[in-house]
């Protein structure tokens, strides 16, 4: 029974560590003062309705927005191929590449953005939005790698085997059996993508350009010249869309699916 009593315990204690944060910036989103505090004091939407009439925040969010789909199509794209013929063993040396594109993972993101940065200031020009999807798609891939590997290495292969005996040529068992399968992972890589792509924010600070603001560095930037409430109201809305992103995967594929 003390197991169980622990167990409890320590499940609500992690609970309230991973969700205590996102309630308060949630609480304080709603306060009617000016200045961020908790508990809030009153119930307003005045700062929402800052923000969505803020063309500064609009204007950085459709940035961030836009960014964010150019990384998951490009990212979700080369990701999925790349774990395709890893899966089937068709680049030599699959191994080697397969633990090279966990690389971004591992190597500090400050690390990557510096080097990008001296890459493409010495080699190319000055940083645009380009490069800052570049960036953004490199540390993207390894998740949909992963992810679609993951669920690769569950199917059964003998579908593609039959489909080609029966006829079926690469690309044809390719597009009907094998793609079908890997969906799932791709799905859930293209999901983190997005997330990834719109909240990072070291790299988006060292690859920006003054034309070019993501949503993340003008949080930053509001943040550390002229905090308010209208901070955590933006952080409310991403974490709102976070949850929409999810709910639209469990009507479309099922998300305990895509978890398994």
């Amino acid at each position: 029974m003390s197991v169980r009593v622990a167990a409890a315990l320590f499940l609500a204690l992690t609970l309230l560590f991973v969700l205590g944060p996102l309630i308060i910036v949630i609480g304080v989103s709603f306060t009617a003062g000016d200045y961020i505090s908790f508990p809030p004091q009153g119930f307003s939407l005045r700062w929402y309705k800052a923000v969505l009439s803020s063309s500064t925040y609009t204007g950085t969010a459709l940035t961030s927005l836009w960014l964010a789909i150019a990384v998951t199509i490009s990212a979700t794209l080369i990701g999925a191929a790349a774990a395709i013929a890893l899966n089937r063993r068709l680049l030599p040396g699959s191994g080697a590449i397969s633990t090279l594109f966990l690389a971004p993972l591992v190597l500090p993101t400050i690390v990557l953005a510096l080097g990008l940065l001296m890459f493409w200031s010495a080699w190319v020009g000055p940083t645009s939005f380009t490069v800052l999807w570049l960036g953004h798609t490199v540390i993207a891939i390894p998740y949909v790698v992963r992810t679609t590997l993951a669920v690769l290495s569950t199917s059964d292969r003998f579908l593609e085997e039959a489909a080609r005996t029966m006829g079926a040529g690469p690309w044809k068992a390719l597009r009907h059996v094998t793609v079908p399968q890997a969906l799932p992972g791709v799905a859930a890589g293209a999901f983190f993508a997005f997330n990834i792509s719109f909240d990072e924010a070291i790299l988006s600070l060292f690859l920006r350009s003054p034309e070019v603001v993501t949503l993340p560095i003008q949080i930053y930037t509001q943040l550390e010249f002229s905090p308010d409430p209208s901070i955590a109201a933006v952080s409310t809305l991403m974490i709102m869309m976070t949850i929409l992103l999810i709910v639209v995967i469990d009507r479309i594929l099922g998300i305990q699916r895509v978890a398994n």
